[in-house]
């Protein structure tokens, strides 16, 4: 039998990036959308019409046993008290990024899940990203010899401030751009080469009226000497290389972004005959300055997070993202927040 999933939260977290890919996978069935708003209970109903529409987690935590996973995509505030309300109702949980605002509450969930028993698996599809596993096998071929430096961007040209808790300036929401595209750079930064020896970072305001950092560059030393260069920006008005691969025998270097996130919003699904595929005309190119030739793009694939979830809570698999890369995540988020106080190189061994 599939097993059945609670979604807490259906704004653009959940209507676009939990809800298709979750009906996508024939080992799941979306049972219950968790939403309060009248609209976006509208919407749920429209769109899922065999799902139970719940107004409150409370409901949910009153009729658990219904349910076998529960997926937090709730404003960043709301994850750790849900995520413990949801384990100490007896549910597994898929928690959107960032899984917390501090390292010592991501933590305190790995620890309750283990109490229980219960899975806690932390949400980062961009491991999925087709240009992500391309990079990832290309280094696991050796084609790129031993990797030297890898530059990795999230850039946007978005220079106003649109309202909303993401440009909230109080810590409790993690409003940062570190929380929010930082988090998918520095989870495949630690997804390829491991957790880092040191941070350093620069994080600035730039756009009139904002009120949290929206440009930002993070620098991590990796054991083995590769070092990865971050950048993620609102503000950039020309978009450098999505990544830059530099190894001992050779490059990788793409350019745009990964078509599944548009794909999403345009209300297209992983049931889509053509999805994740990247056009040979956006391939990244392999080689050295005077010998390049364009490599075929991995199919992207977001719904095999959910496979692979399907199978961890099934005992048939490990999970297919730790909370201790979570953690270590978050624990590199700390570490660039005193570098760029401290204009200070931050080591985190011994953390």
């Amino acid at each position: 039998m599939a097993l059945r999933v609670a979604l807490i939260g259906y704004g653009t977290g959940g209507a676009f990036f939990h809800a298709p890919l979750i009906e996508a996978v024939p080992d799941l069935t979306l049972a219950a959308v968790v939403t309060g708003n009248p609209e976006r209970q509208q919407a749920a109903r429209t769109r899922h019409p065999d799902t139970t529409i719940i107004p409150t987690p409370d409901r949910l935590w009153d009729d658990a046993d219904a349910y076998d996973l529960a997926v937090i995509t709730a404003p960043n505030r709301h994850h750790v008290p849900l995520a413990r309300a949801a384990l100490d109702a007896g549910l597994p949980v898929v928690i959107d990024k960032p899984v917390a605002v501090t390292a010592d509450q991501a933590r305190g969930i790995a620890d309750l899940a283990a109490e229980r028993g219960l899975a806690a698996i932390p949400y980062h599809n961009r491991r999925w990203d087709g240009d992500f596993r391309t990079l990832r096998r290309l280094i696991a071929d050796g084609a790129l010899g031993h990797v030297q430096r890898l530059e990795s961007r999230f850039e946007r040209w978005r220079p106003t401030v649109k309202p909303g808790w993401k440009e909230s300036a109080d810590p409790a929401d993690a409003g940062s751009i570190l929380y929010d595209l930082g988090s998918h750079l520095i989870d495949q930064a630690i997804a390829l080469f491991g957790r880092p020896t040191r941070v350093y970072a620069e994080l600035d305001i730039r756009r009139p009226g904002a009120l949290t950092h929206d440009d930002a560059f993070v620098a991590l030393h990796h054991p083995g000497g590769t070092r990865t260069h971050l950048w993620m920006s609102a503000t950039a008005a020309d978009l450098g290389p999505r990544f830059r691969a530099l190894g001992d025998r050779a490059s990788y270097v793409t350019h745009g972004m990964d078509g599944q996130e548009d794909a999403l919003r345009a209300g297209r699904t992983p049931l889509d005959e053509d999805w994740g595929l990247t056009p040979p005309s956006q391939y990244g190119h392999l080689g050295t300055p005077d010998d390049t030739r364009p490599v075929p793009t991995e199919p992207g694939g977001y719904q095999d997070f959910y496979i692979a979830t399907a199978q961890a809570l099934r005992g048939e698999a490990p999970p297919p993202v730790t909370m201790a890369d979570a953690i270590t995540g978050l624990e590199i988020i700390e570490a660039a927040f005193h570098s760029a106080d401290s204009a200070e190189l931050v080591d985190l061994e011994g953390k």
